[in-house]
């Protein structure tokens, strides 16, 4: 599939709004591996590209800007009569003519403001002449802004900016807008789509952060937990490990454990990871049986109603994973970053940005003096969780209001054992209920996820953008 991007950009800064969606729209089409050129205006810096725009693959298509050698001037005509100026016409025509020799070959043509913009008449009615020597291409008209009310009456050229454009979808960022869209544009709502805008939420990260979610998926789990460290028992990543395996178990949610560890002396790395894998998976699989079996002794739907969804409701997890997305939860995974790259420690400056994608942190540290990695999750916006029979957790979590649990500790001439009853997956099981319930009832953490999950790339390529060039791909076929 070639896909044509219709910007008429003649700046790329960056604040303004439209500059940014489109850049994430290209990359999101160049990494699918689509044949990409766009089109923006011949007096665009080529100075001012970044990113996607910066992209080898790309191809920077510049528009005519220029009629008799005078420039173009763009005029707001955003009223539905009038008048244009003298050259309107003739300049349509010259941008239409170039128009058609720029989209030709292509299959699809996204516009973005092109049919809103009182500013963007003179492209608009271009665009609607070259369609008629462009049979083939199919296009899509994105507006970005609110829909404008139809007037009563309105006189051509002025009412192209609400009149329907063929083989034409046109696009909103939000449901609330389609009706809107729709009687703008005189089209019924089934020739209308939502395409939000999205963020990458590592747009601004350290290049170890990008080359991590490249290795490992850190933008779709429900709950994400990050835990640094050095690799030893102390540290007490098993006990992080089982309570992520009991969080999914009871929730049906998709945790995934990152831990940015590196070598401890006291600890052998393989036996030691091998233990937190089974630590997650040993209280998951238990917790999860031991929720069937409850079900089926109380006469409930059994086995047939044990699914994620329904352990979500009942724990008060509304929030769930970004629409299309579900695949029951396996257990909770677990990713070290020593083995994905960084065998001797991840770089600090990138546990701060996995800390800003994270919503759970969790220290069931042995032993700590203050616990400065406390801060900087907090500082990030995680729900924390912390070991409370450490004086000094329990001191800084009063202050953070963190959720407190205990595990084993050793401080100020003590040594402490836990002794669970009935035992410690009945422990896990109840506090995970109440985490759960943390995650799902806190707004912020809730429209963290939702940003991460929701918004990102990668969800809207799977979710809006490639299913409707697919749906673009079966109407064409039909033709």
């Amino acid at each position: 599939m070639k896909v044509a991007v219709l910007t008429m950009f003649n700046g790329l800064s960056p604040t303004y709004s439209l500059v940014q969606v489109a850049e994430l729209q290209l990359r999101m089409l160049l990494d699918a591996g689509i044949d990409v050129r766009l089109l923006v205006s011949e007096d665009c810096p080529r100075s001012e590209r970044y990113g996607a725009y910066l992209d080898e693959r790309l191809a920077w298509v510049p528009v005519v800007n220029r009629h008799d050698g005078a420039v173009i001037h763009w005029r707001d005509y955003t009223q539905a009569t009038g008048r244009t100026h003298d050259r309107f016409d003739a300049e349509t025509e010259t941008i239409a003519a170039d128009f058609v020799r720029k989209l030709e070959g292509a299959d699809v043509c996204i516009m973005h403001d092109i049919l809103y913009q009182g500013w963007h008449l003179v492209h608009n009615v271009a665009i609607r002449k070259a369609q008629l020597a462009l049979p083939d291409v199919r296009f899509l008209s994105m507006v970005h802004s609110a829909p404008a009310p139809r007037p009563l009456r309105a006189t051509w050229p002025f009412s192209a900016r609400y009149k329907p454009m063929p083989r034409t979808l046109h696009l909103y960022p939000t449901a609330s807008g389609i009706p809107a869209l729709a009687r703008q544009y005189g089209v019924s709502e089934s020739d209308c789509r939502v395409m939000p805008n999205g963020l990458d939420p590592l747009a601004y990260a350290s290049p170890d952060t990008k080359r991590l979610a490249a290795a490992t998926d850190l933008l779709s789990p429900d709950v994400l937990m990050v835990c640094p460290g050095r690799l030893t028992p102390a540290k007490r990543f098993d006990k992080a490990a089982a309570l992520a395996g009991a969080l999914s178990a009871i929730s049906g949610l998709r945790v995934k454990l990152v831990c940015c560890d590196f070598p401890a002396m006291d600890a052998e790395p393989s036996a030691y990871k091998q233990t937190i894998r089974l630590a997650a998976d040993r209280v998951f699989a238990a917790l999860r049986e031991e929720s069937r079996t409850e079900r089926g002794a109380d006469g409930e739907a059994g086995d047939s109603d044990c699914s994620p969804e329904n352990d979500a409701s009942a724990s008060g997890m509304t929030s769930g994973p970004p629409a299309g997305k579900t695949t029951p939860a396996a257990g909770a995974e677990v990713a070290f970053t020593s083995d994905l790259g960084w065998p001797d420690g991840y770089p600090h400056r990138s546990v701060m940005d996995l800390f800003g994608l994270a919503n759970l942190f969790v220290c069931p540290s042995y032993s700590e003096s203050f616990g400065l990695v406390v801060l900087e999750a907090a500082s990030r916006g995680n729900l924390l969780v912390l070991n409370e029979a450490v004086p000094a957790l329990a001191e800084l979590g009063g202050q953070l209001g963190a959720y407190m649990m205990r595990w084993d500790a050793r401080n100020f001439g003590f040594d402490t054992a836990e002794a669970y009853n009935p035992s410690e997956e009945a422990y896990l099981f109840e506090h995970a209920r109440r985490i759960a319930g943390h995650l799902a009832d806190n707004p912020v953490l809730r429209a963290k996820a939702a940003a991460r999950q929701r918004y990102s790339p990668r969800a809207i390529w799977e979710e809006r953008l490639w299913p409707l060039l697919a749906e673009i791909g079966s109407i064409r076929a039909y033709e």
